[in-house]
């Protein structure tokens, strides 16, 4: 029998230490399918690596297998808040409150006061009705377009929103509209196609992750208020810092009375544990309680989770001071980086692509930024379009002057090593 087992391990090629294999036809092709498909995106230099981290979060870390005093300018920690003692206090005294977690979805038994306290905190920050929570932000735009659209609605999408929102959208019955990204020309056209329909729903990133550039939200919740449709957006990469008290793209732009939805994450500037939520009028919230899959069907958030959350709130209700230290340290390094000569795409945002074009550049030269102390990923198709693969950089509070003057050095040394630069 033994001997059975261990020819067909062969024959598989499966090594470890696996306490069953299947040697069948099927199974063979599929493995052998599956490395032909890695093999190709290694051949194409698009292959994601994961560095394993072996201390906090913040603008310095330490790499396992060595690396130390590494700067770190890849985080969503926006605010430097993942580290932050106060937040850190929270989540322990929630978890020694609270317990681990509640073993149960929101509506059995799995709604704690503390949950219920940071819905508040949360409508109260976005000056809305009310707030519901989630296990991710993903979870909150997978969940909000099938509970509220119907085939007699339709959805107008900015054609780069990220991928949750468009994951979302698949989801629902609504007429699908794709407009060009921010244009306001193609939007219009779009939104007069749409006035057959009941309801008509704009959906787009507030600020978008991968180009830094800011939604114009004046002239879409103009379009909106002119042909009677509603507004959604997206703000994971704005909530806690954009906006004269962190409140967002909508209070950045003063449109935040003519936003109807907001959708955000509490695993980024929040506190970077986990987390994301659905913000706007309560008998929507309502109806999502109701309704909203993701919702129903997953566990409540950890009460460290919310408790880090309701601190890191706290912290921005109390104090812009934070939020508003990043403008400068964000025009340093563009103004910097500009003058060395690098393409930087987006405007006055803490994300900061510099744009390269070609994956493999891209590619090697975040691995050489590295060599140097300077922890940067490269992106590339399919997370952003073919040709457009670029370094995204990302500003936090916590990045010193000489952080900054440091990670332009490294870049300017590297890119003409490469090429990037003449």
């Amino acid at each position: 029998m033994w001997r059975g087992t261990v020819a067909r391990v062969l024959r598989s090629g499966r090594t470890g230490n696996s306490r069953f294999v299947s040697g069948t036809a099927a199974v063979v092709e599929f493995r052998r399918r599956l490395e032909r498909e890695l093999e190709d995106i290694r051949g194409a230099g698009t292959w994601k690596s994961e560095r394993i981290i072996s201390s906090r979060q913040g603008p310095h870390l330490r790499l396992e297998g060595g690396g130390t005093g590494i700067l770190n300018f890849c985080a969503n920690n926006y605010l430097g808040l993942s580290s932050h003692p106060e937040v850190i206090r929270a989540a322990v005294e929630a978890l020694e409150k609270f317990g681990a977690g509640l073993s149960s979805v929101r509506f059995i038994c799995g709604t704690q006061s503390i949950h219920k306290d940071l819905e508040e905190k949360i409508a109260r920050f976005h000056q809305r009705e009310d707030a519901i929570l989630y296990a991710s932000c993903f979870d909150a735009n997978a969940g909000i377009f099938e509970a509220l659209l119907t085939p007699e609605d339709a959805v107008l999408s900015d054609e780069l929103n990220h991928a949750s929102i468009i994951d979302g959208i698949r989801l629902c019955k609504a007429n699908k509209y794709r407009y060009k990204h921010m244009d306001m020309q193609d939007l219009e056209a779009k939104l007069q196609d749409a006035q057959k329909h009941r309801l008509r729903l704009v959906a787009t990133d507030g600020a978008f992750s991968m180009d830094g550039d800011i939604a114009p939200l004046r002239e879409i919740c103009q379009l909106a208020q002119k042909y009677d449709a509603l507004v959604f957006i997206d703000e994971c990469h704005a909530t806690g810092f954009l906006g004269p008290s962190g409140r967002g793209t909508d209070e950045l732009l003063g449109v935040m009375d003519k936003v109807t939805i907001i959708n955000s994450t509490l695993g980024k500037a929040l506190g970077g544990a986990a987390g994301g939520y659905t913000t706007g009028p309560k008998p929507l919230i309502d109806l999502l309680r109701q309704r909203s899959r993701p919702y129903l069907f997953s566990n409540s958030l950890p009460p460290a989770v919310v408790g880090c959350a309701s601190k890191a709130l706290d912290l921005l209700m109390e104090s812009n001071a934070i939020a508003q230290s990043m403008a400068a340290k964000t025009q340093r390094f563009r103004s910097k980086m500009t003058a060395a000569g690098f393409t930087i795409s987006g405007k006055d945002h803490p994300i900061c692509p510099v744009m390269l074009g070609d994956a493999r550049l891209a590619a090697v030269m975040a691995e050489d930024m590295l060599n140097r102390g300077i922890y940067v990923i490269g992106f590339s198709y399919p997370v952003v379009p073919k040709g457009k693969a670029r370094i995204r950089v990302q500003i936090s509070a916590v990045h010193s002057d000489e952080d900054i003057d440091r990670c332009v050095d490294a870049f300017t040394e590297v890119g003409r090593k490469h090429g990037a630069l003449p």
